[in-house]
């Protein structure tokens, strides 16, 4: 799977993309990352991508210029196996369900505003949808990013080692989060006289005990009101 990724800081990604699962599938060949600074597909000698906005107010407004001809370069040809996104604040909120649907894609471009916002032409023309990781408001969408890229990344055939792990882990099926985990040692003595054990059942050997007080432990959530 490939990620385009659209930013006027492309140096913030390069230690996370470097290390661990994400590592090593590009290391497989499993995901094809590719950075893009955005100020490449500037006209002025100051490469500026803001300007004032229209109306007044504060702050700037990136440009749709760059943009349009950035997304130009990377030469899209078929658009019902690429997905290009604005990453938001207005933008509809990003879930496990997102993440699964994101994955069927062969190609997702991930677009990162700054400063006041992004010309609205840029969501109008030019992007697929917007996304949103939260109802709060970042200084960027480089992180929003990288939290795509990450949870999309990780329901790409092969990136997780095992594939069963994607099943039983949190929201995987909607509005269940999973089970607590345990390791050794079965008993922690943080203090003397203090005790911080394992429930006895994940010791006893039994499977379907064990399969039981997974089930309960398991949290459901309430359901999120349609809007």
């Amino acid at each position: 799977m490939r990620f385009d990724i659209i930013t006027i800081f492309p140096r913030m990604f390069d230690n996370y993309l470097s290390e661990s699962i994400i590592k090593r599938a590009r290391k497989r060949r499993l995901l094809d990352i590719r950075m893009h600074d955005l100020r490449t597909w500037t006209t002025d000698r100051h490469r500026s991508v803001d300007d004032r906005p229209f109306g007044g107010g504060p702050g700037m407004v990136m440009m749709v210029g760059p943009f349009h001809r950035a997304l130009k370069s990377l030469r899209i040809r078929d658009r019902r196996k690429t997905r290009v996104i604005l990453l938001s604040a207005k933008g509809k909120t990003f879930s496990h369900r997102e993440a699964v649907r994101l994955s069927k894609y062969r190609r997702i471009v991930l677009l990162c505003g700054r400063y006041e916002g992004v010309d609205e032409r840029v969501a109008r023309h030019l992007a697929d949808e917007e996304i949103s990781i939260g109802e709060y408001v970042l200084t960027g969408g480089e992180l929003p990013a990288l939290v795509v890229l990450d949870a999309v990344a990780r329901q790409v055939p092969g990136v997780i080692g095992k594939a069963v792990s994607l099943q039983e882990e949190s929201h995987a099926t909607e509005g269940v989060t999973e089970y607590p985990q345990y390791t050794r040692p079965a008993d922690y003595s943080p203090a003397k006289g203090q005790h911080w054990r394992v429930p006895q059942v994940l010791l006893s050997g039994n499977h379907s005990k064990i399969a039981e007080w997974r089930a309960r432990k398991s949290r459901h959530l309430p359901k999120k009101k349609a809007k």
